[in-house]
């Protein structure tokens, strides 16, 4: 379903059921992911740009958990995005979980079968770039 040059990533906390949906999910389709667990491994900020740019949005928010206690005592609502990005880097658990990274695109896999669409998508993809070139 992955196309073989496309690996696939997932920003991955073992605490999480959706989490853990999503991975069984690519297991079953023996799609081989590579799971971050950013909990433990905060990405950079430009790693989190890098993100939010596959995923197609330049607002923080989209992939923040404002629901966690931190966002509030953190006063978060009202935040720019640098401070936005800044709390991500250095409190990790406001980074919305799985996200799943194909190629050059992203999805938040809430639900976790967000992650077979994505898997789908790319591989139409790459099998429509692949018939152009010959």
């Amino acid at each position: 379903m992955v196309a073989s040059e496309e690996s696939c990533t997932v920003w991955f906390n073992p605490g999480c059921s959706k989490c853990r949906g999503a991975r069984e999910l690519l297991e079953e389709q023996g799609v081989d992911a590579e799971y971050v667990h950013y909990l433990d491994e905060a990405p950079s900020r430009a790693e989190l740009e890098r993100v939010m740019g596959l995923l197609g949005t330049d607002d923080p928010r989209a992939m923040m958990r404002t629901g966690e206690p931190v966002y509030a005592e953190l006063g978060l609502a009202s935040a720019d995005r640098d401070a936005l990005l800044a709390a991500m880097v250095e409190h990790p658990i406001l980074i919305e979980r799985p996200i799943v990274v194909v190629g050059d695109r992203a999805v938040i896999a809430r639900p976790p079968e967000l992650a077979l669409e994505l898997l789908r998508s790319s591989a139409s993809s790459s099998a429509s770039a692949s018939q152009r070139q010959e």
